[in-house]
């Protein structure tokens, strides 16, 4: 589990594409050990595990699976990611509870500046609108965010300049594929009542 409040970001430094997965390696200054290995970090919001590390760089496999539905689909050398460690007992909640399933990438549609927040409109899949709800918590690329308007076919997030100071959101530009998680109790109320 993660709350989407980012306070590390990596960079992708190599890429070992295999025929249906690949691996990353991310270079962070976030801090691990050996007792890491094999636990999740949320990698741009998607729940991955920490296969090795050697001092600032940390490898990540993605199976098919994950490849598919986030935008790691598109991922280059350099591209910056966000990074969370899962949360510990008795960590403080500041954001919204995430599990790190990605369920499908969005579009940026448009992105306006108001003073130093940007408004930023989204685009999912059509059927993944019905989960979504104006002042509800979505996920993306791995950060907390409110849903400050809902759209016939898209929706709107507004985000402050100090969320844009500490994560990858402030590259963000319009066409550009960003991963989406919705929240996870719409879907199961939506599960429980179908």
């Amino acid at each position: 589990m993660f709350n989407g409040i980012i306070k590390n970001t990596g960079i992708v430094k190599t890429i070992k594409k295999n025929q249906k997965s690949l691996v990353l390696s991310v270079k962070s200054n976030l801090k691990v050990n050996k007792k890491a290995l094999g636990s999740s970090i949320s990698c741009n919001g998607v729940c991955l595990t920490l296969t090795s590390y050697k001092e600032n760089l940390l490898n990540f496999y993605l199976s098919q699976e994950t490849i598919k539905r986030s935008n790691f689909s598109k991922v280059k050398i350099g591209k910056i990611i966000n990074l969370e460690k899962s949360l510990k007992f008795g960590d403080e909640i500041s954001g919204h509870y995430t599990q790190g399933h990605v369920d499908t990438v969005g579009e940026i549609i448009n992105i306006k500046i108001i003073d130093k927040t940007w408004l930023v409109e989204i685009k999912v899949p059509t059927k993944f609108n019905k989960f979504i709800v104006e002042k509800a918590s979505i996920h993306i690329n791995g950060v907390s965010l409110t849903i400050s308007k809902k759209k016939k076919k898209s929706f709107e997030i507004n985000i402050i300049p100090h969320t844009l100071k500490l994560t990858n959101l402030k590259n963000l530009k319009k066409k550009e594929l960003v991963n989406v998680e919705l929240d996870i109790f719409s879907k199961y109320l939506y599960e429980i009542n179908n």
